[in-house]
């Protein structure tokens, strides 16, 4: 069987994408894991499909980890598959289903290979927000803990990363684990350490969106590339949430293996 696939990626967190709003690929765990391993596959952080959705969404976006398991939220991989869609003639802005429930989503530009997307997160109750371990611990589509550190550029991320996510005590279903510290120039420097990839991202989506709103910092840093992430903010939530940053279509290709 022959599957299209588009590489795309948002600040260097990087992901396969294959239309599938007919229905006709249903992919195995070990073939996701096959295809985004980085030595015998195409290489990527995680897969995503772009499905039909119900009455009132313009897709679903199914999000697997690189592991080839069902992942959960993925706020960059969101950012490309909108620029996916978009591709797709679908439009620039977009309403889709995600695993955390719908988003919105907008192409603020886009010239077929580079652009800027801005995507709608899901709220966080103040009340759900942990401190812990000296951190703090919340979810944003996704579970993250979130610890100051210094001298960030040198930190063992996957070691200490590792070591947090895996505090099954703490962690029951694991967390992705993020580090931060305040730049010279005011912004938010983050490394993360994700689950499913097992290993530091290039950038993380959810991960920004969290740190963002521990550190009341907007602007942040990545290895892969800078994001905005706006919100609003009362006593009871962390509301109005949107991630602006980079996407890119790196390549397109055809993925051939003998079906199971």
């Amino acid at each position: 069987m022959d599957i299209e696939f588009y590489k795309f990626d948002g600040a260097g967190n990087d992901f396969v994408i294959i239309d599938n709003r007919e229905g006709r690929y249903n992919l195995s765990t070990d073939d996701i894991a096959r295809i985004c391993h980085r030595r015998f596959g195409v290489g990527a952080d995680g897969l995503m499909t772009l499905n039909a959705a119900s009455e009132g969404y313009d897709f679903e976006m199914v999000y697997y980890n690189s592991d080839g398991r069902i992942g959960s939220m993925c706020g960059n991989g969101g950012r490309c598959i909108t620029a996916f869609a978009h591709m797709l003639g679908l439009g620039k802005h977009l309403h889709f289903l995600g695993f955390d429930g719908p988003h919105d989503a907008e192409v603020l530009a886009w010239d077929g290979h580079l652009g800027l997307v801005r995507l709608g997160m899901r709220g966080v109750r103040t009340d759900l927000i942990r401190t812990l371990l000296g951190g703090w611990f919340l979810d944003t589509g996704s579970p993250h803990y979130v610890q100051r550190v210094v001298d960030l550029e040198n930190y063992d991320v996957f070691g200490e990363g590792r070591r947090i996510r895996n505090m099954a005590d703490l962690f029951p279903e694991g967390t992705n684990v993020d580090f931060i510290e305040e730049l010279p120039d005011g912004r938010l420097f983050v490394r993360t350490y994700e689950r499913g990839v097992e290993d530091e991202t290039w950038a993380c989506g959810t991960g920004v969106t969290a740190c963002a709103i521990v550190s009341g910092n907007h602007l942040l840093v990545t290895r892969g590339g800078d994001f905005r992430v706006d919100f609003t903010k009362s006593e009871k939530a962390y509301e109005n949430v949107c991630l602006t940053g980079p996407v890119s279509l790196n390549f397109k290709g055809i993925w051939t293996f003998s079906a199971q």
